[in-house]
């Protein structure tokens, strides 16, 4: 029997309501499902992971619920490893590859099943189907994914000590990690080459982070129309009417918005949302749809409040849009990837200089890292799955590696003049201007996949002209 919740209001339940649950249930068995058709592509993407790794059984769990309070749960979101391999999305999952001995590996992904009507485990726990939703039957989830599923339940037993060497990825099932006895430095290594996996992407990807970009430039409008709602409100209405986008064409966002007016936008990740979005000031909007595949935009743009620069945010935001000029120019295959990001920071240190915020000459400015005081990060990533995709991939195939055509990345270059920063004049002070597209990697150059936002000064404020009305 399930495990009865502290403080609920029945005691227990009777012979007679078990019985009386139990019996009168049609048969929703699917039996006429077809593969995704993003299964031949999962299977390609596991035998390359296959051929990296002869010999050895490797483990890639989906992860568990998390606890948000109490009895409720955060909204799951599988591990992206798992995704890119699978294809699935469910809880409690686990992808296995078993070496064989003629060579290669045999995948089984692990699941749960769906709850049996012969005990009361279907309907009174707070994770049973009655409670969740229905799950898929293992059957069902065979003929989706194009791989043989078995019940998650029988992991541990399935993977005890056979001699077999083993890799795990960590950190997402503490079950199936206390199953196993694995070296913590070779699953390491294991997880970075299932995220190094993700960096070229193939053509259905391609297609998926089409969907998430164009629906993110949707969703960007839908906020300039309202703009005026949200003057009346809070960076709050911003928020969601992205999220109203994202859920509407998509999963989710793809990571928690930033929605920043006035000196918010000086905040890297400001994600409470909660200010007052002023006339006068900018608002600074970074946001993504993710799709139902889970693959996300990341889309930034920053706007006038009242679809005006005045001179100050102007100068400012041109001096950021010349330096991520200046970064998408390079972003090719063959070029180093640091490329983009040198070519844009260079830029906004020979500007610093030349408004005498620090002190030149430039290249020494930017040999010493003193543009960091007002550009703060990096100037862009890799996108894919997660908005830091292949974040765990090795240096030496990423920040130190060189672009090829089907990577994914950002170039977002910013400045951000804090508030209380007294090496500004205040005019400057609580001004915070960034711009990102997400750009494609072709066998010639790149395609910027967000050109369908305006990115200059000019365009912005005609932009919000015609939408903003």
């Amino acid at each position: 029997m399930a495990k009865g919740r502290k403080n609920g209001l029945y005691r227990g339940i009777s012979d007679e309501l078990s019985a009386l649950m139990r019996t009168g249930w049609a048969d929703t068995e699917q039996r006429d499902l077809q593969p995704t058709e993003q299964a031949p592509h999962t299977a390609r993407r596991r035998a390359a992971l296959s051929a990296l790794f002869p010999g050895e059984r490797l483990v890639i769990p989906s992860g568990s619920l998390k606890t948000r309070s109490n009895d409720t749960h955060y909204p799951f979101r599988p591990y992206s490893g798992y995704v890119h391999l699978t294809g699935d999305q469910t809880r409690d999952g686990a992808l296995v590859l078993e070496p064989r001995a003629d060579g290669g590996h045999e995948a089984h992904c692990y699941q749960l099943p769906r709850d049996s009507r012969d005990s009361d485990e279907f309907w009174t726990g707070m994770t049973a189907e009655l409670w969740m939703g229905r799950r898929r039957s293992l059957a069902e989830s065979e003929r989706v994914l194009g791989l043989p599923c078995r019940d998650i339940r029988t992991i541990a037993e399935d993977l005890k000590d056979t001699g077999v060497a083993t890799r795990v990825v960590r950190g997402h099932d503490p079950l199936i990690e206390a199953a196993l006895s694995t070296d913590e430095e070779r699953d390491a290594e294991f997880e970075e080459a299932v995220s190094g996996l993700r960096l070229v992407k193939d053509a259905w990807e391609i297609g998926e982070m089409r969907r998430a970009v164009d629906a993110t430039v949707r969703g960007f409008t839908d906020v300039v129309r309202e703009l005026s709602q949200a003057v009346a409100t809070s960076e709050r209405w911003i928020e969601g009417t992205f999220f109203r986008r994202a859920r509407v064409e998509g999963n989710d966002v793809g990571y928690g918005s930033i929605c920043a007016a006035g000196e918010h936008a000086t905040i890297m990740h400001w994600m409470q949302n909660d200010g007052p979005v002023r006339p006068g000031e900018l608002l600074l909007l970074d946001a993504g749809v993710e799709t139902r595949t889970l693959y996300t935009a990341d889309v930034t743009r920053t706007l006038p409040v009242n679809g005006t620069f005045t001179p100050l945010q102007r100068e400012i935001y041109d001096a950021v849009y010349e330096a991520q000029e200046a970064g998408m120019a390079t972003v090719r295959p063959g070029a180093r990837y640091r490329d983009f990001h040198e070519a844009a920071q260079r830029s906004m240190t020979e500007q610093l200089v030349e408004w005498g915020f620090i002190e030149g000459p430039a290249e020494r400015a930017y040999e010493l890292g003193l543009q960091r005081r007002f550009t703060m990060a990096g100037t862009g990533h890799m996108l894919g799955l997660d908005v830091h995709d292949c974040a765990r991939a090795r240096n030496e195939e990423y920040v130190d590696g060189v672009l090829e055509p089907g990577m994914v990345l950002t170039v977002e270059p910013g400045l951000y003049f804090q508030a209380d920063d007294l090496t500004v004049p205040e005019e400057w002070r609580g001004i915070g201007v960034r711009i990102e597209d997400d750009l494609l990697v072709t066998a010639d150059g790149h395609e910027n996949l967000s050109a369908g936002l305006p990115r200059s000064s000019d365009e912005v404020e005609a932009w919000m002209r015609e939408f903003a009305g």
